[in-house]
Formats: structure tokens, C-alpha cells, sequence
């Protein structure tokens, strides 16, 4: 007995410990669930990349609160702000109801109606409950770490979303990338309080939940019928809903038709060739929704392939199928190897034809296994391959971390309100001049001043200097734009009348011509002129702002239509008493690099208010009407001095008057009779 126990004793570790490694687990010491699991490692591992990637996303979007402060970036998100602060201080209703009287004066703008509310709601809602927990924050700070908080959860929702298209490698592969990809990263900083900051987890999570839940077309349909039935009771019986629900019905029809009309053997003929054609089109549907990684690819190629802005879109898909790719090659260039650790149970069967490899005859039952030429290839590979092949992966993926680490810090993490120019040693300058010139608007003018500028500031303007403006970032009334533009493209006098029906009491214009700022109003005047022409092309046309040549000139040889508007009179004011450098004569601007050709520019309806510490904003005030309007022809002239000096005869003793230019009369001849 003991002979024969022995063997059998001596193949009992031997198949425990090819076993798969959640059989040794369980087997092991009495312990059952938790950490002991494969499973358990594994979830726990997974919790801890996602936790890091979460991390690694939140972290490398402060690098613009760190080096600055924290401030809502762009145009667009101050909107959003003032939007959201009405909301937490006076309510979700009053914020549905919300007029605001501050923007597109006189017109003003009904906000509640006009804008998307979830991204206000989502911010609000968050400052609400931190409230509840006694957690003291201001919405500012809310809406400025917005975007990077929800760049965790969109990198988690896209976890789930490759995990259910492919598997779990991958899945965290996609987490990793997407968390400091800088195509996300550049709508999602610290400060972008914009929709595209929550549109893209919103987004991730919906096709998660929609492939996920795969079934649930079943409840939608069924829900149509329902439909239908409602709309008969409420008597809202339409002739579309006959059409849509009834198709059917007609489709039967109409083969009752065929079948009358033809044969049997030709009506069989076509149902067959139909029923095939209806069932391989729902065939490839199904195979063509199922891959939904393919559809979302070529849809967001489209949407990116439009507008360069929409390159966001394509971002998610490119980090999941990126992360497919990495996830295959480690499988293929790492698995065997964990393949060969944990071999299958072999059957004693193969043990016995391994001890007589002359048996030609198998048992039955059994089917032999065949090494395919693949197999055998793919055994051959060496260690050598393997290890290059995945130092080359772990080398490109540490570049790209790397990659996306120096452009989030160099080119996404500049706030267009707070500028920045660094020296030749290194050292860094703070050019504040957006919010220096929007903090004198707020604390100099009075509360109900209205300022005139490009609609690109209008956001700005309403949310940092709390003034009303004429046109902002809305865009809605192109007639309104027009006539700003009209009156910036315009001559003094002609602008002062459009001023002056408008009510403005301020304007306010960008200038980079002392820094070398490429973003000024002059660079955008062409813009102006062009809306402008386009609603009132008698009085303003493009053609007049440029030189007989071509060119859009500032200089002496400009056109004398623009360095006579209004837009060119505001920007070079003073410029041309400044010189920047001794290399350059006064009146350089150093963003068209040209003197310029005007520089005895007078105001006769306008007076300077402030111009910011680098000329890079510039405000001015708007004359009220004067008492007495000027004559337009020359006055008459009352004081004429004589030719010569007049001396007077009166004396001591002869007191009588000299009356000067006495009339003298001549007597004339009478008539001689003899001549009558």
C-alpha cells in the first residue's frame, strides 16, 4: 500500500502547483476572500493606478494657479462665473429668470433662457453642499478647480468604458493617458471654468453607460406604443403618428398586394431575397454599433477635422485605442512568459504518452493536441526581443509623460488675463495690465457707465470692472457689432454721433504696439471693417483702409482713411513722443515694426482717462455736448484797427467835436435855361 501511495502522494503538489493561481489561493492556509484573491490584488491595484492617474491630472493642471493666482482664465469662463456666482447669491429661480440689464446695451440680454445651466448648476450644486458641510469656499475658487476635479472622474469613466470594450489593461492604459493628454488638458486647466471641462466625463461616461447597458433599446421601443396610446387618449392624434406607428401595417399591405399580383413561386422568390437583404443590413448594424470605438473614431475624426478647437473630441477615442495597442503588445511580449509559470493541468493521459511516445493508438474520448506553426514561431521568440520590444514601450511611454508634462506647463498654463516675459538671465515678468485697467474702470467710473469696446472684452469688462457694455462674446446681434465697429472704422466726428446715440461714456481699446503684443486691436481692425461693411456698406469699405497696393499699413505710406479713424487716433495717442530704445526712432511699434505715420494726433470729442503701465490698455473718456456749439464759419470781426493813427483836434479853448469821415456834399450846377 505504501509503494503504491506514495506516487500518487508525489503527484499531488505537482498538480496544486500547476493549478491556475486563484485555485492555490483559495487552498492556502485557511484564508478565503480579500487580499488572498487574485482578485483582490487586482482590484486593489487597479484602485491604486486610478488613484495615481487621478492625482497625476489633478496635479499637472495648477501649474497656472501655481505661478500665478487663482483666477478665472480666457473670455468665455468669466461669463460663466458671473453667471454662477448670480446663481449661489440669489437662487436657482431668479437665476432661470435672470435679466441682465449690464450686457448688450441698450438691448440688454435675458440670460436664463440663452445658456446651457449645466455647468452653473454643477458648480452651485457643489458649492452648496461644501456650505452644508460647513466647509467655508468661495465660488470663485469652486469654479476655478472645476475642471481639474471632474479630469479625474473622466479619466475614471474612461476606465470603464475600455474595460467594457476591451479589457482591464487597457482600461487603465486609457485612465493614464487621458489624465495628462494635452489635447484635454488645454480646455480642462485650473481657471478654464468652461462646459468642456465636465462635457468630456458627461461624455465618457454616456457611452459607458450606453454599451454597458446594451439591452435597453428593448425599454425604448416598448416605450412607443405607450406613446401612442397616451397621444390617443389626450386626443393629439396626428397623421405623422399614423405613419410612424403603422409602417408596419402598411409594409403588410403591400405584400398582400405582391402576393395577388404575382405568383406563388416569384412572391417566394422575392420575400426570401428581402428577408435576406433585411437581415444582413441588421446584421452589419449590429456588427457596426457594436465596435463603438471604431464609430466614436470616425465621428470625432470628422468633428476635428472641422473646427481645430474640436480636436478635444478626438482626444478620448486616440488615448483608448492608443492604450489597445500598448495593452496588445505587453500581452504579446509579456504573457508567455506568465504563461510558462502557470502551465495548463496536463491529463494523466498525456503523462502516459509521454512515458510511451511509441503508442500510435488514442483513447477514447480524446482528442490530440496539435502544436499550429504559429505556436511553434512564437515559442521561438528570445528573452532578447521580448526585453527590447518592452524597454522601446516603457521608453516611448515616459516620453510622452514627459512631452505632455512640458507643453501643459508652457503652453496651457498661461491665463490670457495675466501676461508673462521672461529676461535673458531667466527672471520672470507679471504684466497685469488687463486687470489693473478693469480694477480703475470699477473703483473711477460710475456704477451705471457704459464702455465702449470689441466684443472680445465684453465678458471681461461685465465680470471684473462690473460695467455695462455693448457688445460682448455673446455674439447674437450682428447690427449691434456692426455699428461698434462702424464707429471704431470711422472718422471722430462720424464715430462721436454713433457715441452719442449710443450713450457711451467710455472707450476702451487693446494696444501692443509697447510690448510687442500681437493680439491688439489694431491686428483685429480689419475684422471691424468687415462687419461693418457688411451692414453699412455706403459709409464704411474695406478697400479705403488699405494703400493703392494692397497693403495694410500703419506707417506713413497707410491709407489716409486709417490713420485718420477713430481705432488708429486712440491706439498711437502720445506713441509718437515715446521712444522705446535708442536703435528705434519715437512712434515704433514693435508688433507691426513700422514708425508710425501719424503722430500729431488731437482729440477734439475725447480726452484720455488711463492708460495701463505698458500702453497695453487704454481708456478714454467721452466729451459731453458743450453749452454753446462752436460756429462752423469764421466770426465777424468787430475790433478793426485804423491804417492810421487818429489824432484828435479838440483843444483847451475849441471843445467842439470832429466828426471823422464827415459826409461832404457837393452842390451840383443848375440846368442853363438856353441848353432846355
Amino acid at each position: 500500500m505504501a509503494e503504491h501511495s506514495a506516487p500518487d502522494h508525489k503527484h499531488r503538489p505537482a498538480a496544486n502547483s500547476a493549478a491556475p493561481l486563484h485555485s492555490r489561493a483559495g487552498a492556502g492556509g485557511g484564508l478565503s476572500g480579500g487580499l488572498s484573491q487574485p482578485a483582490g490584488w487586482q482590484s486593489l491595484l487597479s484602485f491604486t493606478i486610478l488613484f495615481l492617474a487621478w492625482l497625476a491630472g489633478f496635479s499637472s493642471r495648477l501649474f497656472a494657479v501655481i505661478r500665478f493666482e487663482s483666477i478665472i482664465h480666457e473670455f468665455d469662463p468669466w461669463f460663466n462665473y458671473r453667471s454662477t456666482h448670480h446663481l449661489a447669491s440669489h437662487g436657482f429661480y431668479e437665476f432661470l429668470n435672470w435679466f441682465d440689464e449690464r450686457a448688450w446695451y441698450p438691448l440688454g440680454r435675458i440670460v436664463g433662457g440663452t445658456v446651457y445651466p449645466g455647468l452653473m448648476v454643477t458648480a452651485g450644486l457643489i458649492h452648496w453642499i461644501l456650505n452644508m458641510l460647513n466647509v467655508t469656499v468661495h465660488i470663485r475658487d469652486v469654479c476655478v478647480f472645476l475642471a481639474p476635479v471632474f479630469s479625474g472622474l473622466t479619466a475614471i469613466s474612461t476606465f470603464l468604458l475600455t474595460r467594457e470594450l476591451w479589457n482591464q489593461g487597457a482600461g487603465l492604459l486609457a485612465a493614464c493617458f487621458i489624465a495628462i493628454v494635452p489635447g484635454y488638458i488645454s480646455r480642462s486647466v485650473a481657471g478654464s471654468f468652461d462646459n468642456e471641462g465636465i462635457a468630456i466625463f458627461a461624455l465618457q461616461f454616456t457611452y459607458y453607460l450606453w454599451v454597458s447597458a446594451w439591452g435597453g433599446y428593448v425599454f425604448i421601443i416598448n416605450l412607443i406604443p405607450l406613446h401612442v396610446f397616451v397621444l390617443l387618449l389626450m386626443q393629439r392624434y396626428s397623421r405623422r403618428v399614423y405613419i410612424g406607428v403603422f409602417a408596419l401595417l402598411q409594409a403588410y399591405a403591400f405584400l398582400q398586394y405582391l402576393r395577388d399580383r404575382l405568383t406563388k413561386q416569384e412572391f417566394q422568390t422575392l420575400f426570401f431575397l428581402g428577408v435576406s437583404l433585411a437581415a444582413g443590413t441588421v446584421f452589419l448594424s449590429v456588427i457596426y454599433l457594436t465596435y463603438t470605438v471604431a464609430l466614436y473614431a470616425i465621428s470625432a475624426v470628422y468633428f476635428a477635422g472641422v473646427m481645430v478647437r474640436l480636436m478635444l473630441t478626438l482626444t478620448p477615442v486616440v488615448c483608448m485605442l492608443s492604450a489597445i495597442a500598448f495593452s496588445n503588445v505587453f500581452e504579446r511580449y509579456l504573457g508567455d512568459d506568465m504563461k510558462r509559470e502557470n502551465p495548463p493541468i496536463e491529463d494523466s493521459s498525456d503523462e502516459d504518452d509521454k512515458r510511451n511516445p511509441g503508442n500510435l493508438y488514442d483513447k477514447a474520448g480524446k482528442v490530440r493536441k496539435h502544436v499550429s506553426e504559429q505556436e511553434k514561431t512564437e515559442e521561438g521568440l528570445g528573452p532578447n526581443i521580448k526585453n527590447i520590444v518592452t524597454m522601446l514601450m516603457l521608453m516611448l511611454l515616459m516620453m510622452f509623460a514627459v512631452h505632455c508634462t512640458w507643453v501643459t506647463s508652457n503652453a496651457y498654463s498661461s491665463p490670457s488675463v495675466v501676461l508673462a516675459s521672461y529676461n535673458h538671465d531667466g527672471t520672470r515678468n507679471i504684466l497685469d495690465d488687463f486687470r489693473e485697467a478693469y480694477y480703475w474702470l470699477r473703483q473711477n467710473t460710475d456704477e451705471h457707465a457704459r464702455v465702449m469696446s470689441w466684443w472680445d472684452y465684453g465678458y471681461q469688462i461685465a465680470g471684473m470692472a462690473n460695467r455695462t457694455t455693448l457688445v460682448d462674446n455673446n455674439t447674437w446681434n450682428n447690427s449691434h457689432i456692426a455699428l461698434v465697429g462702424k464707429a471704431m472704422s470711422s472718422n471722430e466726428s462720424a464715430a462721436y454721433e454713433i457715441m452719442r446715440s449710443l450713450d457711451v461714456d467710455y472707450v476702451l481699446i487693446i494696444f501692443g504696439g509697447v510690448i510687442g503684443y500681437s493680439g491688439d486691436d489694431i491686428n483685429k481692425f480689419l475684422w471691424m471693417v468687415r462687419i461693418a461693411e457688411g451692414e453699412h456698406p455706403k459709409d464704411i469699405r474695406e478697400s479705403d483702409y488699405f494703400t493703392p497696393q494692397g497693403e495694410f499699413r500703419v506707417d506713413k505710406a497707410g491709407s489716409p482713411t486709417l490713420l485718420n479713424c477713430l481705432m488708429y487716433k486712440m491706439s498711437y495717442y502720445r506713441f509718437g513722443e515715446m521712444q522705446l530704445d535708442f536703435r528705434t526712432p519715437p512712434g515704433f511699434d514693435r508688433t507691426r515694426n513700422a514708425e508710425i505715420g501719424n503722430k500729431d494726433i488731437k482729440f477734439k470729442h475725447l480726452e484720455e482717462a488711463f492708460t495701463s503701465e505698458h500702453w497695453l490698455v487704454r481708456i478714454y473718456k467721452v466729451k459731453q455736448l458743450d453749452n454753446r456749439e462752436t460756429l462752423d464759419h469764421k466770426p465777424r470781426v468787430t475790433n478793426i484797427v485804423p491804417k492810421q493813427k487818429y489824432l484828435s483836434k479838440k483843444t483847451s479853448k475849441r471843445k467842439r467835436g470832429y466828426i471823422k469821415n464827415k459826409l461832404i456834399l457837393k452842390k451840383g450846377k443848375r440846368p442853363n435855361r438856353k441848353t432846355v
